[in-house]
């Protein structure tokens, strides 16, 4: 069955990033940009004092698939710490390998179709690489 890359589905995702505006006064913003396609994300976190994500906020410069990406980070992020967003991301990039199953991230059986278009795969990565090097920060920084 061919699916076709882009479905309502994922561009009411792509939408969806305006519920999640920059926040001024986040503890931690970072600026990251797919080198491939070029797509580009500024992502704010703010933390717990154990390291867990409570809110999110960014801009985002994407194809539908990267915001619908950046989207789904932003819902299900609030209470994910530096070693989930690291498992999720590796768990996303080997199933668009090839190498594994589909990641246990809600929403992501949506970008599915995605997975033959490697050329895309940098800017759906690309929210959960901001949201690790923003952790990352702030893990080195304690």
């Amino acid at each position: 069955m061919n699916v076709p890359l882009y479905n309502r589905d994922i561009l009411a995702l792509a939408v969806a990033t305006s519920e999640y505006l920059p926040i001024a006064d986040a503890r931690h913003r970072v600026s990251k940009r797919a080198p491939l396609c070029g797509s580009a994300i500024i992502l704010d976190l703010d933390t717990d004092d154990a390291g867990r994500v409570t809110r999110v906020g960014m801009h985002v410069e994407a194809c539908a698939l990267g915001q619908a990406s950046a989207t789904l980070l932003a819902r299900h992020a609030p209470g994910i710490g530096l070693a989930e967003l690291r498992a999720a991301r590796g768990a996303i990039a080997g199933w668009f390998a090839g190498d594994g199953a589909q990641p246990d991230w809600p929403g992501f059986d949506l970008l599915a179709p995605a997975q033959g278009y490697p050329a895309r795969h940098g800017a759906i990565l690309l929210p959960f690489d901001a949201a690790i090097a923003a952790l990352e920060e702030r893990a080195a920084a304690a």
